[in-house]
């Protein structure tokens, strides 16, 4: 994939966007009316692309076109429009694998102009303003439990064939600018002083220091960047936070994943996790009243546990079920050395996991706090002190979660340290 702009693109915008559609709609995609009745918004409010939705009399449709920089830091920050053809192919694979229940469907793809068409999503909102809304999802972690397990899976080498994988594998890994961008801002970045920091300065400033110094955090920090850019085990969606998933009642959505690479699946589970602990810390921020905070807050560290504990339970019966998949062959497991020794394997397979899990959840903690791109959760938060102590306290729990990793040998403990912070 090239890094050069296309002879033929141009950013569209809510005037030019219906007339190219024109040609470039599937035939059986009819939206209704003329182009020109056509309803145009552009409602992109994320770090990187322009978000149309584009509304005919029968039907309504989402186009995101990349832009040839970063959107937020603007265009001295040069990044490729490959980011489209990622975003397209990872959303196909996660359809093929999770299904349309729990990932919108795509239309088409245009590689000259970084532009690819998709579901509209409706009535669903982004999970994360739900969150700061204090509602509850019955359904939200069995969904993304199913969905990590599916997506991470079906393209890892327990359950697909080597020839496949190492293809899938060289698809994706020229991915590297957005990677960069990960390991530049969740591994890098908050641990010194670089100038695209942005925390809650000068009431955090203390504890932020107190980071750049502590060395037995900041290396863990590095080998897990060196992880994350060396162990090629599944395809991750790359950037799976509250803010990309989109929900309702009885629906889970999960998209935007245009950071998906072949990396390790830690880092996946880890940073949703990580994004459901600070609306955990950030609570109180938003809900004034003691009872229904910690009533709220209760209700978000049961989201972990469960989420976590559908993921393992379905992974590990795709795994028990498998026809295919090198690593850990059927031969051996299913008709030679047999179940109990395939449970020995799946017990450490997952204690490694969980730690990874948690140390990646920490980290994505830190990012947030400290580095560019911070959540709402927080960011919101109008008084600048209680938002002060609310990151103070998820700071405390990200420490602990990158330095003791090891200590946790379940999920349900977490809880107990992030109650005590």
């Amino acid at each position: 994939m090239s890094n050069s702009v296309p002879a033929g693109y141009a950013p569209l915008n809510s005037e030019t966007l219906p007339f190219y559609l024109c040609d470039k709609l599937p035939s059986h995609l009819n939206l209704g009316g003329e182009p020109a009745e056509w309803k145009v918004e552009e409602v992109g409010d994320g770090n990187l692309n322009l978000v149309f939705i584009v509304r005919g009399r029968e039907k309504t449709i989402v186009v995101k076109q990349a832009l040839p920089y970063v959107r937020a830091a603007g265009e001295s920050w040069q990044l490729s429009l490959t980011r489209a053809y990622f975003e397209y192919n990872v959303l196909n694979v996660e359809a093929k694998f999770a299904g349309h229940d729990l990932v919108p469907e795509v239309y088409f793809y245009d590689q000259d102009m970084a532009i690819f068409a998709m579901e509209f999503l409706t009535p669903h909102v982004i999970l994360r303003k739900e969150l700061i809304a204090g509602k509850t999802f019955p359904s939200l972690a069995e969904d993304v439990g199913i969905f990590l397990a599916k997506t991470l899976f079906h393209t890892s080498d327990i359950g697909m064939n080597a020839v496949d994988k190492k293809a899938l594998v060289s698809k994706f890994a020229v991915n590297h600018e957005l990677c960069q961008i990960t390991e530049d801002l969740i591994f890098t970045e908050p641990y010194f002083d670089a100038e695209r920091n942005n925390w809650n300065s000068p009431l955090l400033d203390a504890d932020v220091h107190k980071i750049w110094q502590d060395q037995e955090m900041i290396q863990v920090a590095m080998r897990y960047k060196y992880k994350f850019m060396t162990e090629a085990q599944a395809l991750l969606h790359g950037d799976l936070h509250s803010g990309s998933i989109m929900v309702t009642e009885t629906e889970t959505k999960v998209i935007d994943p245009e950071f998906g690479f072949m990396g390790p699946m830690a880092f996946d589970i880890g940073n949703y996790i990580g994004n459901i602990l600070m609306a955990y810390f950030s609570r109180p921020g938003w809900e004034q009243d003691h009872n229904k905070c910690v009533e709220y807050q209760a209700y978000l560290l049961q989201e972990i546990n469960t989420t976590w504990q559908v993921f393992v339970t379905h992974f590990k019966q795709l795994w028990n079920d498998k026809q295919q998949g090198d690593a850990f062959p059927r031969e051996i497991y299913q008709s030679g050395l047999g179940m109990s020794a395939l449970e020995l394997a799946q017990d450490t397979f997952f204690a490694t996991l969980l730690e990874d899990t948690l140390v990646n959840a920490g980290l994505e903690m830190n990012r947030r706090i400290i580095g560019f791109a911070g959540v709402a959760d927080f960011k919101q938060i109008a008084d600048a002190e209680l938002r002060a102590q609310c990151e103070r306290r998820a700071l405390k729990l990200a420490r602990e979660l990158i330095v003791h990793a090891k200590q946790y040998k379940n999920i349900d403990s977490i809880g107990q340290f992030a109650q005590g912070c």
